[in-house]
This record gives C-alpha cells, structure tokens and sequence, in this order.
C-alpha cells in the first residue's frame, strides 16, 4: 500500500501518503487529529507540506464544525483542463510566441483586472444575488476588499503567487489548454473575515486550541450558516472564474492557431474547499487543502511544476483518503528559500523548451523549489489512475 506510515499519538490516527514530509508538517497533522471535531482520521497527501494553521495536502473531515483556516483564503483555488483537435504538428515555435503575448495581453495578471470594456458582466448576473446576500449580513467583508464591482472586473483573470496558463502537449502529441486560479480578491477577503471572526467566537467560547488558526465554526451557532453559504458562494466564483479565462485562452488561441474544437469534456476541478460528503457512517465536512476529490470514476488534474509533467487523472475512489488525491507537486521550499538558492541561469536551464517568463520575478517558481510530481504520482497509485501525461509548451505565471 502505498500509505507511507501511520501515526497514533493523538484523538485519531493520521494517514501519511507523503514519503518526505517535515517535522514542521507533522506537528501541524498532529493538532488538527487533537481537535475534538475530527472524524475518524486525517489524510495527508503525497504532496504535504506546512501551511497556515492545517497542513497543505490534507484532507479533514469534521462533524458538526467546519475549520474557515483549513479553507483557507484562495477559496476554491483549483484547475480546469481541456483538450483541442490541434496536433503537435500544426505548431510553431513563431504561432506559439503569439498565443505567449496574446494570453498575456487578454488574461490579468497579479492584482491586475479587466477594464470595464472588457469585464465578464453576464458570467456575473448568476452570481450577484449570492453576493448581495453576503454583504449585506457582513459588510465589513468589503471593508477588506474594496469597491464593489471589482469582484466583476476580476472574474475571469489569473491573480498571482503559484497560478498559471498553460498550453500542453500530452502523450500523443494532442494540445491541452490548462490553468490553476481561485476566487481572487474576493475570496481573500471572505476567507480572512471569517477566519478573524471565528478565532473570536473560540476566544469567547474560551476553546483550548492547539493553535488559534483552527478555530472553528461549530453548527448551530451564530456564524456557522453565514459561513457556509459565503464560501459556497466564493467555490462558485471560482469555478466561474476558470471557466471565463479559459474561454479568453481559448480565443486568443483561435486567433494565432489553425481552427480546433474542444474534444473532451472539460475538467474543472477545486483543490481548496469544503464539501458536504458521507463517510466511515458519517454525514461531515471534508475539507480538502491542497487536495482533489478522486471518487472512483471522477476526472481530476495534478500539476508539476513549469518545468516537469502534469497528470489527468481518474479517481480510485479510496476511503482511506476520503476519495481524495494530491493537487500538484507540492512545495518543498519556501519562496524567500527559493529567491536565495536559484538564480535565472538555474531559471532558463530548468525551463529548457518552455515559451515562458525566465527572469527573477518568477525564480521562487522555479521547478526546484517543488518536489518531485513523479515520486507524488507513485505514493498515490493506490488513489487516482493516471489518464494522460502533459508537457508543457507555453506557461504563463500570474
């Protein structure tokens, strides 16, 4: 099995599939399983690595309580995957420079957003009644974020840190499209509210916590369904948000590449939520960061780095891991670490063959910086089938 230890020193029993995880990360594992909302075991993936409050790569199930800094602020952070009738022999090195410059023009980058010309207004008619509702019981969500169309004007564009544009070629020389991006600044500001005011429901409940970034909304109290429906909201902003700049990646695409279809069923998947699910005879709140959904059957993505391979997977399905898999490779340096260790020389030669940013901006991205995604796919063949293998041939960094 390709679970790498166990641990059972706490309230429940920690499930490792990580074959490399620090000491840091395993304190982390360890107070999560001391909570007394845990449910039966914590999973944590073969990416794991240390976060904020609960380990990034973990997977928690939680009974009558959900953990807003499990969640964390990229709500619904997560990929979306689509393959096109393009083969490798209908590009160029000159039509892929194109599609690179074009993308970056079309797609926001960093805190960028659309201009008002260019803002996804009717991918955001479904979504304003959900966010009148939130910031008129919370309005100091706002008071974080900012005005209040920016969340329109951000629908549909990359944001920063580890999201990314990719166009790919998988295994038969077939042309993917793929990205990884979340709920913007929306989502930021939802998330840091909410994980603020429930370290003040437990400091007045005087909860005795392992560390105060799992504070906790247990159900029935007062914020716990203002909560569920504001994160539900910001999942959904999410999602919407891939689909949108997918649809601008695969315009400019149309612009500079012979005429395509899409030829699969597009893959659009969250690694950074909260779910209701059924598990070991339980109705509970998996909360899956830095981790996908892998239910037998279930099509998901697991990312390199810029520089290595990418998977489209199929789920197992296995319990143990509450149906759920990696979400890419997984850090395994900081990016403060990264900035000192690797230079853009190391930049360019780890990059080789990638129409991508090769200059210090993006040197804490560097292919280096992560773990190995092969030796993740490995510790998790009892957890997802691979499907296809991706390579890519233009990355673009938010």
């Amino acid at each position: 099995m390709p679970i790498q230890h166990e641990i059972h020193d706490h309230a429940v029993p920690i499930k490792i599939w990580a074959s490399d995880l620090d000491e840091l990360s395993t304190r982390q594992l360890g107070n999560v399983a001391q909570l007394p909302v845990i449910h039966h075991h914590v999973a944590a993936m073969p990416d794991a690595h240390v976060g904020i409050g609960a380990t990034v790569g973990s997977v928690l199930a939680t009974r009558d309580a959900i953990i807003p800094a499990a969640v964390g602020v990229d709500i619904g952070c997560g990929m979306i995957a689509a393959r096109l009738s393009l083969g490798a022999n209908q590009l160029d090195e000159a039509a892929l420079k194109k599609v690179f410059n074009q993308i970056s023009r079309d797609v926001p980058v960093g805190r960028a957003q659309h201009k008002d010309r260019d803002a996804r207004v009717q991918a955001a008619l479904s979504l304003q009644p959900g966010f009148d509702r939130i910031v008129e019981k919370h309005p100091d969500v706002m008071r974080a974020f900012g005005k209040s169309s920016h969340w329109i004007r951000q629908l549909g564009s990359l944001g920063g840190g580890n999201h990314f544009i990719e166009v790919c070629l998988d295994e038969a020389g077939e042309v993917w499209v793929m990205l990884h991006s979340g709920s913007r600044g929306i989502g930021n500001a939802i998330g840091s509210y909410f994980i603020a005011l429930a370290r003040k429901d437990m400091e007045q409940l005087q909860a005795n916590l392992p560390d105060h970034d799992l504070a906790y909304f247990p159900e029935g109290t007062a914020h716990f369904a203002d909560y569920v429906e504001a994160v539900s909201w910001a999942q959904q902003y999410a999602a919407q948000n891939r689909q949108e700049m997918l649809d601008i990646v695969l315009a400019a695409l149309r612009r500079h590449l012979p005429p395509f279809e899409v030829t699969t069923e597009v893959v659009n998947c969250h690694h950074n939520y909260v779910a209701r699910e059924h598990h070991f005879g339980a109705d509970v709140w998996v909360t899956r960061k830095g981790a996908i959904r892998a239910g037998k059957g279930e099509l998901g993505i697991v990312p390199g780095s810029m520089g290595a391979r990418s998977y489209i997977v199929r789920g197992l399905g296995n319990p143990e891991s509450f149906e759920s898999s990696a979400h890419g490779a997984g850090r395994r340096m900081s990016r403060a670490q990264a900035r000192k260790e690797f230079t853009v020389a190391d930049m360019v030669a780890q990059t080789e063959g990638v129409i991508c940013r090769k200059d210090l901006g993006v040197v804490d991205e560097i292919p280096g910086a992560y773990k190995d995604i092969d030796v993740v796919m490995a510790n998790q063949r009892d957890l997802t089938e691979v499907l296809h293998t991706l390579k890519q041939l233009i990355c673009i960094k938010g």
